[in-house]
């Protein structure tokens, strides 16, 4: 931060013979001192922000994607626009000549770009890709006169809840139930689980991804639950009906899962052929030892 107080005009009432004392020329000069540092601070900020552009400040652009998106600027001199982090020209102004440099990036600005007058830069029907840092700078001085950061939204999608019919880890109670809310293909975004107005639990997500977060409640409970995936521009909610998904919890908790009931007849058949196997093998063992003590060489199974 560029900072300098105090009157110049100390030079001018500078008096040496006012030293009329070691301590007093002491203090005097440190003062001086003080003075000429504050100064030569401040040139170095000057010329550091006229050398390299270091400006500092950075304009927040959020839009949605499609929305046209004007970066308003009020230019002295000729300028260019530059895109980062790739760093290319794509628009400039020199000699009051409009330059649009639209097939860069394998044209993805082509037909997108506008530029007037006074510098002010307009993307028309943005795209996702266009999300970056856009510069302002002057090219006769080459120094960095504005930046601004773009962000463009795609449009969230509907959160969606299901009953998480498989028994859940961690799960509290055998009288509650399991749901999740999942949303598909978001970034930069977060999805949340609220109970009236308090938040739950939530999680974001920077990169595009498919996201899901679960939820347990009692089935009597009357509160009012949502989903929410939210951005800085925009959401979207779902309502939780308990009496909805939580009724085929307790369905599932009754009757067991789809085709649990098929599982148990399986198991029981096995069991009883296992039993049946075992008790033929004890018994054929129990004859062969005594097969030379049967004087009619029969052995009767105990069948």
């Amino acid at each position: 931060m560029i900072e300098y107080s105090g009157p110049i005009s100390l030079f001018a009432t500078t008096d040496l013979s006012l030293c009329t004392s070691e301590i007093f020329c002491f203090f005097f000069l440190s003062v001086l001192m003080l003075k000429l540092k504050k100064m030569i601070d401040l040139v170095f900020d000057l010329t550091l922000l006229y050398l390299f552009g270091v400006s500092g400040a950075v304009t927040v652009k959020p839009v949605m994607v499609g929305e046209s998106v004007t970066l308003e600027i009020q230019r002295d001199g000729d300028i260019e626009w530059k895109f980062r982090p790739h760093n290319i020209l794509i628009a400039q102004i020199g000699s009051n000549k409009i330059t649009l440099h639209e097939n860069v990036l394998n044209g993805s600005f082509r037909g997108r770009l506008t530029l007037d007058q006074n510098g002010s830069l307009t993307i028309n029907n943005t795209r996702t890709t266009d999300s970056g840092d856009y510069e302002v700078i002057n090219t006769t001085t080459e120094m960095l006169l504005d930046t601004f950061r773009l962000t463009v939204y795609a449009p969230l999608p509907i959160p969606v809840i299901s009953t998480f019919l498989t028994p859940y880890p961690n799960t509290t109670s055998v009288s509650s139930c399991v749901l999740m809310c999942s949303v598909v293909n978001v970034s930069a975004a977060s999805l949340s689980w609220y109970k009236g107005n308090i938040v739950l639990s939530s999680i974001r997500v920077a990169d595009l991804t498919s996201v899901s977060l679960p939820l347990e409640v009692e089935y009597q409970d009357n509160s009012s639950y949502s989903c929410v995936v939210n951005n800085p521009i925009s959401n979207q909610t779902t309502h939780l009906d308990i009496n909805t998904h939580c009724q085929t919890c307790k369905e599932n908790i009754r009757e067991g899962p789809p085709g649990s009931q098929v599982v148990l007849i399986s198991a029981a058949a096995a069991a009883v052929a296992a039993a049946v196997g075992s008790l033929l093998i004890i018994s054929a063992v129990f004859c062969e030892k005594h097969r030379k003590t049967d004087q009619e060489g029969k052995c009767n199974l105990l069948l």
